[in-house]
């Protein structure tokens, strides 16, 4: 743990020394190729919730829950053509919350800001949680030790180096998550027998084996439509789409959801050896790292560490560093400080960066609930952006009343969802109560919106 701390936070100074400006640190200067904004891409999206809730969901919602966390892989397809869209008329762009303010207004702004950096932070305590829990399960550090030092190595290589660190770590970070997962997945195969693995599952668990069991396939939609929304909304893809150069960010996106899909489904599916390995699992987010360490001995507790550590790692840093600049940029510079010069504004990114780290601390100390449980609280919240932002860079006629109801109400109807019908609906209700509601509104009363507004440089929306 030491070790790789000190490695990130070495690589993240020798980076941070190309970030001269403001645009460096936040966007990497904008000359971001197809190789490292394709690993950033991918190891940004290998989170605690694809090593960790992929086979928390295989071993509560059986074959289909292991598909239903690769279903993810689609907010990255999707988002590929965003990109290029995103590239192309917003060339100039920062955040995306510089998008919804010229695209619908300041009301619109002000909901999505609110629910992106709600967002952010749910995604923040998610993985310093699942650090705490990882160290546990494989080494026995107590949690609160674990989470502080993964917590602790993030904010201070993110501070020193901005984006330009951030891809240059996940750029390593993904290399060591693929040859480490093929590491695991054969160490896995080797040491099981599938048939006894079957005859076990469907002797004592046969509902995971069952195909139509209905919270598992609702979870499969729940899901796609969370992870697109996650995306979608998210300034972390948003900081990437701005930072690759032009005509490379569909490609890195596309290369990236196809490296990533595969991961969810072998992470999920060692969950559902527990049974015939006779491995006690304790808490349903503790399965993966727990199993991994029991199949391969100490060495492969290490490999999965180390596999583990950097794909926390690479997530959490893309974290602090894109909802730092959605607060920098949006809040401190656009509402309270609009005259700020360039190195006050480095400054209060650092510190914005520091108290984005040490707040997600203080309320990932007292462990709450399950991995799911946290981060699935802001899936309505997150769907319900998915078709604004979609339809507002392709279509005129989508209107801000029509953006802002469907944020509200899509959030609403959605969270009473979660509480009532039960996690794995949330995202789906809200997701379609969005659809409807924004399609309605352009109907109705459909804007004829100027792309060129999108470029800051004209002071007026035009005519």
């Amino acid at each position: 743990m030491i070790l790789l701390g000190i490695l990130w936070v070495a690589l993240g100074v020798y980076w941070g020394k190309k970030a001269k400006s403001m645009e460096g640190f936040m966007l990497a200067g904008r000359n971001v190729g197809l190789a490292f904004g394709t690993a950033t891409a991918m190891a940004t999206w290998v989170t605690s919730n694809t090593t960790m809730l992929a086979p928390q969901f295989a071993l509560q919602l059986g074959i289909w829950g292991m598909v239903a966390y690769s279903t993810a892989a689609f907010g990255l397809f999707l988002f590929a053509p965003l990109a290029r869209r995103i590239k192309d008329v917003m060339p100039k762009g920062y955040t995306s919350g510089d998008f919804i303010r010229l695209r619908y207004g300041k009301a619109a702004w002000y909901v999505f800001l609110a629910i992106s950096i709600f967002y952010g932070f749910t995604w923040l305590i998610s993985m310093g949680m699942a650090g705490g829990i990882l160290m546990n399960a494989l080494s026995g550090i107590p949690y609160q030790t674990g989470m502080t030092a993964i917590l602790l190595v993030c904010v201070l290589y993110t501070l020193f180096g901005g984006l330009y660190a951030v891809i240059g770590t996940d750029y390593i970070q993904s290399l060591i998550i693929m040859i480490g997962i093929v590491i695991v997945g054969a160490a896995v195969i080797y040491s099981i027998d599938l048939e006894t693995v079957y005859t076990d599952l469907r002797a004592e668990k046969p509902m995971l084996l069952n195909a139509l069991m209905p919270a598992a396939v609702m979870a499969i939609f729940n899901n796609l439509m969370f992870g697109i929304g996650e995306v979608f909304h998210s300034n972390v893809w948003w900081s990437r789409a701005f930072a690759m150069r032009k005509g490379v960010g569909q490609r890195a996106y596309n290369l990236a959801g196809f490296m990533w899909l595969p991961v969810p489904i072998a992470a999920g599916f060692i969950a559902l050896t527990s049974s015939s390995m006779g491995v006690n699992i304790t808490s349903p987010d503790m399965v993966g790292p727990l199993m991994a360490g029991n199949i391969l001995g100490k060495t492969g507790a290490i490999i999965v560490f180390i596999v583990f550590f950097s794909s926390l790692a690479s997530s959490i840093d893309s974290l602090l560093a894109a909802t730092a600049d959605l607060i920098t940029e949006d809040i401190y510079k656009k509402m309270i400080a609009p005259n700020i010069g360039e190195d006050k504004l480095r400054k209060a990114s650092s510190v914005v960066i520091v108290g984005l780290g040490l707040l997600a601390w203080l309320v990932c100390m007292p462990r709450i609930g399950t991995l799911a449980t946290v981060l699935f609280f802001a899936g309505p919240m997150v769907a319900s952006t998915i078709y604004p932002i979609a339809m507002g860079l392709f279509w005129k006629s989508a209107n801000a009343r029509g953006a802002l109801w469907a944020m509200l109400l899509g959030t609403a109807i959605g969270l009473i969802a979660y509480f009532e019908l039960g996690w794995y609906t949330a995202s789906l209700i809200s997701a379609a109560v969005s659809i409807v509601v924004t399609t309605a509104f352009a109907k109705l009363k459909p804007a004829n919106f100027d792309w060129n507004y999108l470029d800051e440089k004209i002071p007026e929306k035009p005519n």
